[in-house]
């Protein structure tokens, strides 16, 4: 089974096990002579989907879970749908927490990812156009710029989560998902949490 998220920088594939990631503008022409089962959130690069290969399958309205939650992208609906209890934080361009309890999802927040948070202290000053560097100390105060700037982005996200889940079973995914599950002891790394909910989506489906 040849899985898909699209995504808002680039398409994840996955297929027997094997994860890659491809640019919207240079996808390769697929050579398995299978259909594509896939999710979107990016309306413009989901053409290029298309485009590439002759059979693809919009498994959005699979994807299905008990939330009051308005307007939950289906990349996090796709993850929670692989978790029953836990928080699952997605560490992509954007930041994403939701929170999972016996099959419900509670809720959850959105903060800027990494690469966002440097594009926005630019965006104030040319000064803070300095790239976070993710070995910072984080046990003592900044004495320059970089090395403040770097604290900020790091530690505010650490902070926010670990006042989110507490006790909790953390789960992780995203391309710095595996970065920040180190700073937690109660946390799972796993890059196939989208397409582990995909896949039990579809076990209803086909």
């Amino acid at each position: 089974m040849l899985l898909c998220d699209v995504g808002n920088t680039f398409l994840h594939f996955y297929h027997n096990g094997k994860i890659w990631k491809e640019k919207p503008y240079a996808l390769s022409k697929k050579k398995e002579n299978l259909p594509i089962y896939y999710i979107s959130v990016n309306e413009r690069f989901e053409r290029c989907l298309l485009a590439s290969h002759p059979y693809c399958v919009n498994i959005g309205e699979y994807i299905e879970i008990e939330s009051e939650y308005k307007g939950l992208g289906v990349d996090r609906r796709a993850a929670c749908k692989a978790v029953q209890d836990g928080v699952i934080i997605d560490a992509g361009s954007a930041i994403t927490a939701d929170i999972m309890q016996n099959g419900i999802h509670l809720g959850g927040y959105i903060m800027p990812g990494l690469g966002a948070y440097r594009k926005m202290c630019a965006d104030i000053s040319p000064v803070l156009d300095i790239k976070i560097e993710p070995s910072v100390n984080l046990s003592a105060l900044p004495q320059n710029t970089s090395d403040a700037l770097s604290f900020g982005a790091i530690k505010s996200v650490i902070l926010m989560i670990k006042n989110t889940t507490r006790t909790k079973k953390i789960f992780f995914t995203g391309g710095d998902g595996k970065f920040f599950a180190r700073f937690f002891e109660n946390a799972i790394y796993d890059n196939t949490l989208v397409f582990k909910g995909m896949q039990k989506a579809l076990q209803k489906h086909i």
